[in-house]
């Protein structure tokens, strides 16, 4: 079987896949998220092949809605150019699209500002911005991530020995479960947020320009976080087949670090008062969550069912590691709750607050739970008591529950948009008397 999937890799590097052939933009004037001094007099498309002109081929949008453009034309066969009214003061949204060669519809958008600054394309005009199905996906992101990453760590940091047979192959399918789901779950993401800025249906989405959304924090992000946790596939892979275990500590140590894309590309680095302690803070915060998530399945999934023997060793060692992840959880959360909500009244007055209240229940739930195991099951396990290491399987159980409950107040909480932060008063001026 081991063979098998490797003869397959192999081949699928050695034959890769027909490139599509439909035109592409090259060049675009104004530039993405231009900030010009003066109102442009046209917009120009460079293509890098002939394209043909459609109805409606270029539209412009301000804030408050359509503008008009004055004339769109093809020059040279590969220039769409659209000349423009007297642009006031803004930003503003262009969306275009047009007939490529191959037949095929291509599309984007981008915006740029007249003596203004631009928003992001994922901000652009007739952006919705995060629905619930990005809700769901992002929260099966973060439950990837701690299938993946904090079942690594569980199986390095607590289960250190050589598995059984069976149990080392558990681990493995719930681990590749997660790579694969982080990969797959990512790609995921990253069309719906291109599908709600671009304003297409996926058909037409497939010979968008994503080119823009790519250079964003969150485009940046998304590859760079697919290709590192393709490495971490790929780790795991190797590990599996060739049943060297010492490869899981690189495809751990890689993991943790590109988490940290989540945190260097959402509130702790775009929003106002955001720093390295923040960035720091927010990475700190979600992998002690995916160490702490991830180490309950695996205990409830891969070493109750399968490893009787070590489930004392296995359990306490894990509640030294949870204890860890807590702590680190707490502090780094009220640091980022008491930087994003500076009014203590923002936790009832705002959506933002009131998710976080959610998602803070939530916790306190999860933490009472962790602390019964501390002040009850830890001490009557350590002594040995025969009755108590069966019966904790279903507290186990309900405790991950509770950790994925957690994990969607965060998925939301992330696509929320923080209360604005009061700007700073300025200080009176002293009356000098002449």
């Amino acid at each position: 079987m081991k063979r098998l999937l490797l003869t397959a890799a192999t081949l699928a590097l050695v034959f890769p896949a027909q490139a599509f052939a439909h035109a592409s933009l090259e060049q675009a004037t104004p530039g993405f998220r231009a900030r010009l001094p003066a109102s442009p007099q046209k917009i120009v498309l460079r293509f890098d092949q002939y394209v043909q002109q459609l109805p409606g081929s270029v539209q412009l949008y301000s804030s408050s809605g359509s503008v008009s453009v004055k004339r769109v034309a093809i020059q040279k066969g590969r220039y769409l150019t659209a000349w423009l009214p007297r642009l006031a003061k803004g930003a503003y949204t262009v969306r275009w699209h047009a007939m490529s060669g191959d037949g095929h519809v291509v599309s984007g958008v981008f915006t740029f500002g007249v003596r203004a600054g631009a928003p992001p394309p994922t901000e652009a005009f007739g952006a919705s911005g995060p629905t619930r199905s990005e809700h769901v996906v992002r929260w099966l992101y973060f439950l990837a991530l701690a299938l993946l990453v904090g079942g690594l760590g569980f199986r390095l940091l607590v289960l250190r020995d050589r598995l059984p047979a069976r149990a080392e192959q558990r681990f493995y399918a719930v681990t590749g479960i997660g790579a694969l789901l982080t990969l797959n779950v990512g790609i995921a993401a990253f069309i719906l947020r291109a599908e709600d800025a671009l304003q297409l249906p996926f058909g037409r989405l497939l010979y968008g320009d994503l080119s823009p959304i790519a250079r964003t924090r969150f485009g940046t992000a998304f590859i760079a976080m697919t290709l590192g946790f393709a490495l971490v596939t790929a780790l795991l892979f190797l590990a599996w087949l060739t049943d060297r275990a010492v490869l899981l500590w690189p495809a751990f140590l890689v993991g943790l670090a590109f988490i940290s894309g989540l945190s260097l590309s959402g509130h702790s680095a775009a929003d106002a008062g955001s720093s390295w302690k923040s960035e720091l803070a927010d990475w700190a915060h979600l992998s002690a969550a995916c160490l702490w998530i991830g180490g309950l399945i695996q205990l409830v999934v891969v070493v109750w069912p399968l490893m009787p023997a070590a489930r004392r060793a296995a359990f306490l060692g894990f509640s030294r590691l949870a204890t860890v992840c807590v702590g680190v959880l707490l502090l780094a959360g009220i640091y980022l709750s008491i930087l994003r909500l500076p009014q203590l009244n923002d936790l009832w007055t705002t959506g933002y607050g009131r998710v976080l209240l959610v998602k803070i229940g939530l916790v306190s739930l999860a933490f009472a739970w962790g602390g019964l195991h501390k002040l009850v099951a830890v001490p009557a396990v350590a002594r040995g008591g025969d009755n108590a290491v069966p019966r904790l399987r279903g507290s186990l159980i309900g405790e991950s529950m509770v950790g994925m409950a957690v994990l969607l107040a965060a998925a939301v909480l992330v696509d929320a948009k923080p209360p604005v932060q009061p700007a700073p008063t300025p200080p009176a001026a002293s009356s000098v008397p002449k």
